[in-house]
């Protein structure tokens, strides 16, 4: 495991239980994500299974269940793995790192990814796009979040505990560029202000693509 997916691992593992305390219920108060989570969920639903890919405490894949997707999370974190399993006893959770999914080539209708590319390095997103797409299966489709900008952000701090979090921001156009150089037909890209006082103030991106027949 290299230096930086051990520092996530470990920093999200020590901010798990508040983490989870924070965001377990966070898409109550951001109607604009479950409009994009309601969209991915009827082109998914009975084409087979759906990842969380960084699923945290699994808000999105408990979402997506809701809505009658055979959905399961994935974490690089132990510690958010067994918190999402304590939150959602009725859903699969398991540790793996985006960079070598532990999953069979073509295995998957969908993957959502809320958030947890910004954890990928500038020059290795092509990389594991081409991952997301190896494990997708024909026509399958890929929802990404990610915070708009161009910096690159080291955290010390999370939630009151001491942390080591790089954050890469990227802009919609260059995340567009990733997804075709990797594979993917790139079918909408979507930009939003930050709601106030629920989320880091910052705008924010979603891209829907998907993988040709």
């Amino acid at each position: 495991m290299q230096a930086d997916e051990l520092n996530t691992q470990s920093s999200y593992d020590r901010v798990a239980k508040a983490y989870a305390d924070k965001y377990l219920r966070e898409f109550e108060e951001k109607p604009f994500d479950r409009e994009r989570l309601d969209r991915f969920a009827s082109r998914v639903k009975g084409k087979g299974r759906a990842c969380d890919l960084g699923c945290g405490p699994g808000q999105a894949a408990a979402y997506l269940q809701a809505r009658g997707v055979d959905a399961f999370g994935i974490d690089l974190s132990p510690g958010m793995v067994e918190q999402a399993r304590q939150a959602h006893p009725g859903i699969e959770f398991q540790q793996g790192d985006m960079r070598a999914l532990p999953l069979p080539e073509e295995s998957l209708a969908g993957i959502a990814a809320f958030y947890s590319i910004i954890h990928i390095p500038r020059q290795d997103v092509i990389t594991v796009l081409r991952e997301f797409k190896r494990v997708l299966q024909p026509g399958g489709v890929v929802l990404l979040a990610f915070h708009l900008g161009d910096e690159e952000r080291h955290v010390e701090e999370m939630l009151g505990q001491p942390v080591s979090l790089d954050a890469t921001f990227f802009q919609t156009a260059e995340m567009e560029s990733y997804l075709r150089e990797a594979g993917f037909t790139v079918e909408e890209s979507l930009e939003r202000d930050p709601y106030p006082d629920v989320e880091y103030q910052g705008r924010r991106g979603y891209i829907v693509a998907s993988k040709e027949n």
